[in-house]
């Protein structure tokens, strides 16, 4: 199954370390191509399990590798992170979900424990966090995109982001998980007020 919280963002400072994480993708099944464009027609390459890879110098070369990885694609960038490009590639791929910075994925964070101890906290991005907090309050997935003025594919696409985070099938799953994680006094009530 692919999901675009599988779309790998590598951001490594040698093509050394760039070739060492495209030979793990192409294993896995990954298409690499060099470049960071895509051709105007396909929307949407989440599908493509396709993994763009280069060397990122220059504001301009950054925005294609950003359009590409909103897209859905997979992004290996040969950048230095101490140069304000790359901290710029840092910071806005962040904003799409986890970048690695190196030929390894980062250790799993050690699960937070909420109020009661038990339950461990799913990290979720800020959209995420307001579409579900919507959802929980009876929207529906489009009212809720319109609110938070993102389009429904993106929309769509957080959720289903949620989901895979929570480790549950459905989004009534992934709203009541959310809920849990919120703490006591999260539920719904029934209605505005």
């Amino acid at each position: 199954m692919n999901r675009q919280t599988d779309a790998p963002r590598h951001v490594v400072s040698t093509t050394s370390d760039a070739d060492t994480v495209l030979r793990r993708y192409a294993r896995d099944g990954w298409t690499l191509r060099e470049g960071f464009a895509l051709p105007d027609p396909a929307w949407d390459v989440t599908g493509d399990r396709l993994v763009l890879h280069g060397r990122i110098g220059d504001h301009d070369t950054l925005q294609l590798a950003m359009l590409a990885a909103a897209r859905g694609a997979g992004i290996v960038a040969v950048c230095d992170t101490t140069t304000p490009v790359g901290r710029a590639l840092v910071d806005d791929l962040s904003r799409l979900g986890p970048v690695h910075t190196g030929t390894t994925a980062p250790p799993a964070p050690p699960a937070t424990p909420l109020h009661d101890g038990d339950t461990p906290v799913v990290p979720l991005v800020a959209e995420q966090r307001a579409l579900l907090d919507r959802l929980a309050a009876g929207d529906t997935i489009a009212a809720a995109a319109a609110a938070e003025f993102l389009s429904l594919r993106t929309a769509n696409r957080r959720i289903a982001e949620a989901r895979a985070l929570f480790g549950v099938r459905t989004t009534r799953e992934a709203v009541l998980a959310y809920l849990r994680q919120r703490g006591p006094g999260s539920l719904p009530t029934g209605g505005p007020t």
